[in-house]
């Protein structure tokens, strides 16, 4: 059984004394999570009388159906967008092939809550819908570097969300090969009403609620990079607006947090452009297409034995996805 299974606190000493030196040690390991694409484990790094609390992150699902970023790329662009202010948590340093974990990397200990239905207990709210929205102004303001090969992010242009995000959407739905005439149908309508089109941005990918760390300040760190691409920054918006990460808050339609015309402000007045309802709104619809086909590709794996039972639940998932577009299609959801 390979170390990071075994004994993660062996493997973890290993990593951190080629890089920190041999007098270092590693002490407090706690696993947070064995998400759906990743192992996260905390632990602290102790030199001398100086401890440090930090965070592994490994890759544990990978394949030619895996349509996220590896680790490496995350890692590239969590230290890019650090160097500019964007709030994430410090990288480190990235695994390699003579560490007995990984793919994956180590970051900085952020203190902090996600879960969402806790986020959305607090009072803050407001404050914290104001920050994500400056946020998300700093990452899009970014050279995006579509037009230049030396760019540290260049490999983002060869990703297929970085072109058209709709052609992008048809290849994955059509490599899953299974019928979907609800997916087929928002894919069809989101051809025929697309949106202006904005300058590239780059994209975090998958800004919604559960993947910001939020402290007693506030927003503390945006989380999970493993989706990012190049394209409209209103992707983002509409990711949080989308009614699956909204938690039963159906009033507060940007992510629990407050209304679409509450996001729309406060990233005009972080700096961004006004803009429109409906355009939000297209890229929640575009949205609910996404998350049910990572749901069918979550179940796939499991069908193929490389996932646990937990991923068979996202096959259901899917058909609550189509539901929804149908009914937010139809005007019945707002």
């Amino acid at each position: 059984m390979p170390a990071s299974l075994s004994d993660p606190q062996a493997a973890l000493t290993d990593a951190v004394r080629r890089r920190f030196g041999s007098g270092t040690t590693v002490d407090n390991v706690v696993q947070a999570t064995l998400g759906g694409s990743n192992r996260t484990l905390l632990f602290d790094l102790v030199e001398g009388s100086a401890r440090r609390r930090l965070v592994s992150r490994e890759e544990t699902f990978s394949g030619e159906t895996n349509p996220f970023l590896s680790p490496a790329q995350q890692f590239r662009i969590m230290a890019h967008v650090h160097e500019a202010g964007v709030p994430v948590p410090e990288p480190i340093f990235e695994y390699d092939g003579e560490d007995a974990l990984g793919p994956g990397f180590v970051t900085a200990f952020v203190a902090g809550e996600t879960l969402p239905r806790r986020l959305l207990e607090r009072e803050d709210r407001t404050a914290i819908l104001r920050q994500l929205a400056e946020a998300l102004v700093r990452l899009h303001a970014l050279p995006a570097g579509q037009d230049d090969p030396a760019h540290p992010l260049a490999f983002l242009n060869s990703i297929p969300e970085s072109g058209d995000p709709v052609a992008a959407m048809r290849l994955r739905i059509d490599s899953l090969d299974e019928p979907h005439p609800a997916l087929e149908l928002g894919l069809r309508w989101l051809e025929t009403h697309r949106p202006p089109e904005r300058p590239r941005s780059i994209v975090h990918g998958d800004f919604r609620n559960g993947n910001f760390m939020v402290g007693e300040q506030g927003l503390a760190a945006l989380l999970d990079w493993e989706c990012t691409h190049l394209g409209s920054g209103v992707e983002d918006l509409g990711w949080l607006c989308t009614r699956s990460w909204r938690f039963g808050q159906e009033a507060r339609h940007a992510g629990g947090f407050g209304t679409r015309e509450d996001v729309i402000a406060a990233y005009a007045a972080a700096g961004g452009p006004r803009l429109d309802a409906d355009e939000i709104r297209w890229w929640e619809r575009y949205g609910l297409v996404r998350w049910a086909m990572y749901n069918i590709l979550q179940a796939h794996g499991f069908e193929r034995g490389r996932r646990s039972p937990a991923y068979a639940v996202c096959g259901r998932n899917t058909a609550l996805m189509e539901y929804d577009l149908l009914m937010t299609l139809k005007g019945s959801y707002d």
